[in-house]
């Protein structure tokens, strides 16, 4: 995995450095930052580690590529979904770059800390982080170039929404050649309709969560999606598992609603068994018809993406990071993602060499465990 990358990082100190820091970050150390690699490598200072971090000359845009590629070389199907998300990375200060007090739902609540959004692909191979970008807020830091430029923040970088941003990830994916089948994120990216259009003019298909009140266009007019699903027949709902978790299948109550001719965009409505008032919206687009059954199983993709995160920061230490500069946060964060995509492609690899046992038969009158909505 390493000689994928070895040739980013010209100077043979750089390259060695690189090399060390990636085997920390696979490493059973409990806290990978500087000073827990370092000393894994018998260094009696986390010195050369920042110097990599940095100051060295590497190209961590490059490596960026290099993880994707890598990634969908060992994990493409052709039911894959790429997920945009959000996480927090939990800081003490003010001198970080991006840093502020913001939510985040890695503690749930506001809290002093940077936020990256990222791109995930998911496929029944596997899953793994594969693009990223520092959301930067508006008032706090792209207002205050003086700030910025303490935190390595160049002048050329401007406000982007998390929005904007995912768009800039999923355009450096089709502008590689990467066919993206399928998109989903939460209602932060399908409340946005640059998104939306921009999505629908590239024609890639997507299940995009929005809000209770976002406006679906009928023949009769505009109407809110959560009004279209109380004027829905009973006969109208479908059962259907949203994919496996570890209790068994997610199933939920499930309805398409298509508001009629012309209309290319679908709303797809979730609702929990256990507790029918709880209802979740979806707007689709596809370039043709496409069962139920595939866009809940989009739709659910995007759950793994919160395993995803979590399986990152534990193993590959990817919110451990002791660095306040720009450019430091890009170096360290992609480095974790390339250690965190080779733990996911061997799995793989593990799981074609020896595949598990087929599931016992459920013994007569036992239904199969589920987990419901």
């Amino acid at each position: 995995m390493f000689a994928l990358v070895a040739g980013r990082f010209a100077q043979a100190d750089s390259r060695a450095r690189a090399q060390k820091y990636l085997l920390g970050l696979l490493s059973g150390v409990e806290r990978k930052n500087s000073w827990s690699l370092a000393e894994l490598a018998g260094e009696s200072s986390p010195d050369g580690m920042q110097r990599l971090l940095n100051f060295y000359r590497w190209d961590a845009e490059a490596v960026r590529d290099d993880v994707r590629g890598y990634v969908l070389a060992h994990l493409d199907d052709p039911s894959g979904v790429f997920v945009g998300d959000e996480t927090g990375f939990i800081k003490k200060g003010t001198k970080s770059a991006g840093v502020q007090r913001q939510y985040t739902g890695t503690s749930g609540k506001i809290d002093n800390c940077q936020v990256g959004v990222f791109l995930t692909y998911v496929s029944r191979h596997g899953r793994a982080l594969i693009d990223r970008e520092l959301y930067l807020p508006q008032k706090s830091w792209c207002a205050d170039r003086d700030r910025c430029r303490e935190a390595g923040i160049g002048d050329e970088v401007e406000f982007a929404t998390k929005p904007e941003l995912a768009r800039r990830m999923l355009a450096r994916l089709l502008e590689a050649g990467v066919t993206v089948g399928w998109f989903t994120a939460d209602e932060l990216y399908g409340d946005n309709p640059a998104l939306r259009d921009w999505l629908a003019e590239q024609a890639v298909n997507y299940v995009l969560a929005v809000s209770c009140d976002y406006q679906v266009t009928t023949p009769t007019g505009p109407a809110r999606a959560d009004v279209l699903a109380g004027r829905a027949p009973a006969r109208g709902w479908q059962r259907l598992s949203a994919g496996r978790g570890s209790k068994g299948h997610r199933l939920y109550d499930w309805l398409l609603i298509d508001p009629g001719p012309g209309e290319r965009h679908q709303l797809l409505v979730r609702r929990s068994i256990s507790d029918p008032t709880d209802l979740a919206y979806y707007v689709c687009h596809t370039a043709g018809p496409v069962p139920l059954a595939e866009l809940v199983r989009v739709a659910g993709s995007r759950w793994a993406v919160k395993e995803t995160f979590q399986f990152a920061k534990n193993e590959t230490g990817l919110d451990h990071y002791q660095v306040r500069k720009y450019i430091a946060w890009y170096r360290h964060i992609t480095l974790a993602m390339l250690a965190a995509a080779f733990l996911a492609v061997t799995a793989h690899a593990e799981r074609i060499r020896t595949p598990p046992p087929p599931h016992p038969a459920p013994e007569k009158g036992a239904p199969e465990p589920i987990l419901t909505g």
